[in-house]
This record gives structure tokens, sequence and C-alpha cells, in this order.
């Protein structure tokens, strides 16, 4: 039996990974300070024998014997990262840190939850995980952007130093039930928004664009390149490729919540991405990988979840 360390394990993706670990037999250790992470989300494990839960932040460092550690362990919205910008970016280069070391001790496999986010404000599309990004390094969203960058710099140091075995995985805009009703991201604000008859908030003009993936498919992802037989030295783009701006995401959630809600323009926040679309060509031939689920049945689904929480 494979023993995985995750963190980040009662957050919305974390949460969905222990489901998944569990299922394929791995006994799982999940660590969360629950600082935006809760309980709720992993209550339904607490009797399983192969998941045991450790409420600590990953800052501090911990000692298990294991196989795998899958960092997840991050603020991953606007509002929750920049809440406590210092926390952000210790979280990201402390929290690397940490599961970098026990691996050298270990011999375990890393997974470093990365993100789209590295890429900033591309000027090329669709992103490949070649491109260096366009990212501004002093800004209000820096310390996740700069933060999952030096702990991807620090993933390949300690692979190169350590020769410890990392697999970087960059996820673009995932979403799904337990997302938190304040998360703050788009998906989740919208759907909120919706359900409630208020209106939606577009920032900017609105054709900005993301690429959603369904978190189902993000993990399906996850635990193949946990699986992969061989090592990694570069990172693999982990997300959906089809493109939507934000007018036709939020047709979709009023279509999918059956609401009148109307759309409200405000100005775009500071170095907000004016696109995001992920080249996955790396994850379909390393992984034999690619999304399945369509925006529109993940939004149906997530919007079911909703409606069962406000």
């Amino acid at each position: 039996m494979m023993n995985v360390v995750l963190t980040g394990a009662a957050g919305f993706l974390g949460s969905h990974l222990a489901d998944e670990l569990l299922e394929n037999g791995m006994f799982v250790i999940g660590i969360d300070d629950l600082s935006t992470g809760s309980l709720e989300n992993i209550q339904h494990l607490m009797d399983n024998p192969n998941f045991v839960f450790k409420n600590q932040d990953v800052r501090t460092p911990y000692v298990f014997d294991c196989d795998a550690i899958l960092n997840f362990a991050c603020p991953a919205s606007p509002i929750q990262y920049q809440a406590d910008p210092i926390k952000t970016i210790e979280t990201n280069f402390l929290g690397v840190r940490n599961a970098l070391r026990l691996a050298v001790r270990t011999g375990a496999i890393v997974i470093q939850a990365s993100t789209s986010e590295i890429y900033g404000d591309p000027t090329i599309s669709p992103q490949k995980e070649n491109y260096w990004g366009n990212v501004n390094p002093i800004g209000i969203r820096s310390c996740y952007d700069e933060g999952k960058r030096v702990a991807e710099t620090l993933c390949y140091d300690y692979m190169r130093q350590e020769n410890v075995d990392v697999r970087v995985a960059r996820l673009f805009n995932t979403y799904g039930p337990r997302m938190a009703v304040e998360d703050g991201r788009v998906v989740s604000n919208f759907i909120v928004q919706a359900l409630r008859n208020e209106n939606l908030t577009i920032y900017g003009a609105g054709t900005q664009t993301r690429s959603f993936c369904y978190v189902d498919d993000l993990v399906q992802g996850i635990l193949k390149l946990l699986q992969l037989p061989t090592r990694m030295s570069e990172p693999i783009n982990l997300g959906n490729p089809n493109e939507f701006t934000m007018l036709e995401l939020a047709d979709i959630v009023r279509q999918e919540s059956n609401s009148n809600s109307e759309l409200i323009m405000e100005l775009l926040p500071s170095d907000d991405p004016q696109q995001r679309c992920p080249d996955i060509s790396k994850a379909r031939e390393l992984l034999d990988w690619s999304p399945t689920v369509e925006l529109r049945e993940g939004i149906s689904r997530t919007v079911k979840y909703f409606k069962m929480v406000i």
C-alpha cells in the first residue's frame, strides 16, 4: 500500500484528491491548518482506517513515513491569498521546502501543485510549458504568482542537487463541488449570485478568457502523474483547453441556474490576466490524459452542489 502525505487535504481540490487516493487503495495522511479548508470537506473520511488527519500549518516541518507527498496547501483564490499575502508566499516557499526535505529523507515522490498563474498575463496563447510568463513581481497578485514560481524553482533545485523525484503540475482554473461559498473565484461567484438572484459581477468588459477544468478531470490527471513510472524533468499543464469569455460563462451559469440575474460591469482588478488557455499536448502524450467533462455539464453539477449549501 502506498503511503501518501497530502497537504491542503481539507480544501476544495485536496478533499477530492483524498477521495481518489483512498479509492485507489492508498493510505492518506491529510495535513491542513483549516485557514481556507474545511473539515466538512473531509468529514466523510474520518472513519476510514486508511485516512489520518493532522491539523498543521505546512510552514512547520512534519515527518511521516511516506512514498509520495502531494503538496496542495495554499490559498488559491485572489480574495484568500491577498488577505494575508505574507503568509501566502511563506506557505508556497516553506511548504514546498518542508515537503522536499521530507522527500530527501524518505525517497518519496513530490507532486507540487503549481498554477497557470505563473504565466501571468500571457503574451502567447495557448500557453506551453516552455513559456516563461509575463508576471508582475511586485503586484497584489505576486504573493501567489511569485510564490508558485519560486516553489517550482526549489523543486528543480532539489531534483538536481538532491535527486528528488519532483513532478510539477500547472493547474488551470479548476472548479466543482466543495468550492467555498465565499471562495471568490469566478465560477463560484457567478453560481452563488445566480442562485440568490443577485446581479452577476463582470470585471472589465467580460471579454477576458479562462479555461475551466472540472475537478473530477483534474484529479484523474494528478493520479496519472503520480502513477507515471518515469521521472519528469519539466512541469506539465493540466487543464481544459476549451476557452470561454466571462460573458459566455455568465450565460451558461444563468441558464443552468434558471436565474434571471442581470450583469453588472465593474473595473478590472490590477494584473488580472486577459487570456488563459493551456496547451496540454504533453499531458496527452505522457499521461494519456485529457478532460472529458464539458463546461455546461460541469456547471450543472456544481450548481446542484451549491443549491444544497446556500
